[in-house]
Formats: structure tokens, sequence, C-alpha cells
């Protein structure tokens, strides 16, 4: 069963003529890494409210249409519920990290849920050393790095066992190093846990590696959908901005210097034009 399905889904806030969604079909399958994208206003932000409930139970307005997650209508689910099963990350961790430990952050929402006391020290700890924790369990979340915050606010999502982790821009304010670190340790979790994987990003040079679907809105609608590599190359790609490498493909396409694959990364680039290079010298 897929984890969402979204069928003719459109949704305007209260008070506004424009709806923010328009003709939303979508279905994202267990195992997915998805990254959404299109420019500010578009849509994407209103569309990760929908999956998690707080539309329309907590944002009024006009919700028509189809959406399901864990098989689950949105519209007649308590937020708390689809908690269990939607876990979301938002772009500036200080939003999400509120208590005095990194410790009491992992176990806050297990408390919510009211497990045995054994259970949530045992899941805690568990997450402590998955995600690489355990020196900062004491720590002030206020004084780690934007890098570490972002760990501890996907442990203390994960924590609860979610089979769609959204994630709205986490790596904006994170240097590359950082960026990198916190994809990476998202493509772990997306094969290890078995959970789908909604990205929102501008960044598409730092993404499209780890992607298996690339979305693209504008307008409140869906106007692109497909494997990066394909959709990359399409027009309405140029809204959002192609990255650099994909950008030399295109370039030498029409050219004797014809890359055989698209690169999505540098390293990418550098092996088609090392391929590229050893056949011109084979000639």
């Amino acid at each position: 069963m897929p984890i969402v399905e979204l069928r003719n889904l459109y949704f305007s806030y209260e008070g506004s003529a424009k709806p923010a969604l328009k003709n939303i079909n979508l279905v994202i399958d267990r195992g997915e890494f998805i990254v959404l994208t299109g420019p500010s206003g578009c849509g994407k932000s209103t569309l990760c409210r929908v999956l998690n409930g707080l539309i329309p139970h907590f944002y009024r307005g006009r919700l028509s249409g189809q959406a399901l997650v864990a098989g689950l209508d949105v519209k007649e689910t308590p937020t708390y519920i689809l908690a269990r099963h939607v876990g979301m990350v938002f772009q500036n961790p200080e939003n999400q990290l509120f208590l005095s430990t990194v410790e009491r952050e992992l176990a806050f929402g297990l408390e919510n849920l009211g497990l045995p006391e054994e259970d949530i020290e045992r899941r805690v700890k568990q997450a402590l050393d998955y995600f690489g924790l355990t020196d900062l369990r004491d720590r002030p979340p206020y004084l780690l790095s934007g890098g570490q915050q972002q760990k501890v606010a996907i442990a203390a999502v994960m924590i609860m066992e979610p089979e769609l982790l959204i994630l709205d821009e986490p790596t904006a304010n994170l240097d590359p190093v950082s960026a990198e670190e916190i994809l990476e340790l998202l493509e772990k979790l997306r094969k290890e846990k078995d959970i789908s994987v909604l990205l929102v990003e501008h960044r598409l040079e730092l993404v499209l590696r780890y992607a298996t679907r690339l979305l693209i809105m504008r307008e409140g609608e869906i106007i692109a959908d497909g494997p990066p590599e394909r959709v990359i190359l399409t027009e309405h790609a140029n809204i959002v901005g192609i990255p650099p490498v994909v950008e030399v493909y295109k370039i030498l396409s029409d050219t004797r210097y014809a890359l055989k694959n698209i690169p999505l990364t540098p390293s990418d680039l550098a092996s088609e034009i090392e391929a590229v290079v050893k056949r011109e010298v084979g000639h």
C-alpha cells in the first residue's frame, strides 16, 4: 500500500480566492526518496502541511479531494495519530528544539505517547547511538552547531518510527560539509529503516544524487514528476535553476564530445568527461 495517495486535491487558505494547491495527484511508495522543488510560494510547504495534518486541522481553509497518508484520511484523522506515521523536520531546527538537553528532546515524543519508562530509556539509547549523539546527550541543543541541531531534530522525529519523513529545506542554513552529512544520513535512514523521504529543497546540485523522483511545483500545481535525470532536462526545470553539471551536459550534447550519461554530481561529470577523453584518444 502506498504511504501517500493524493487525488484531485485542492486547498485554499481562508480569506484567499487563489488556491494554494490545485489538482494535486500524487502517490508515494515506501522507500522512495522524493525531492520537491519549485519557486517560493508555489505550494511546497502547503503540500507538506496536508501530509502531516496541519491542514485542515490547524490552518483554516477549504480542502477538497482525497488525501490518504498511511491509509488514513487526513480530513478525519487527528494530527496526534498522523504524527505516528509522518515526521516533519523544519528548515530551522531551533524552532522545534526547546528542552534543556539532547536526551530530553529525544524522550519528549515517547513520553507523550505514554510509553513505559524502560521502553523510553531503551529507544533513547538506541537513537543516541544510531545518530552519533551519545557524547552530546547532556548538552543543551542551543549550544550545538547547526548541523548537530539538525541531526538532533531528525533523531527526535525518527525515534517515533514514522513511515514518512518530510523535511522542509533542512540544509538551507548549513555549510556544504554539514549539508552533505545530513543528506547522507537521510539516505541511510531510507535504506535501513525502509521509510519514504520527501525533501523540499532549492539547491538541486546537493540533492539530486539521492533522489529517486523529482517533483517540480508552480502556482500550486505539480508540473513535473519523474526520475531526476529526465525531469531536470525538461523546460520545467528552468524555473528552479539547472545544476551546472547538467548545463555542461546540455552544452556538449550536440557536439562530438557528447556525454553518454546525465551527470548529477561533479564526480559524475568528471567520470563522463574522462570517458570522452579516452574515447577521443582511442580515435
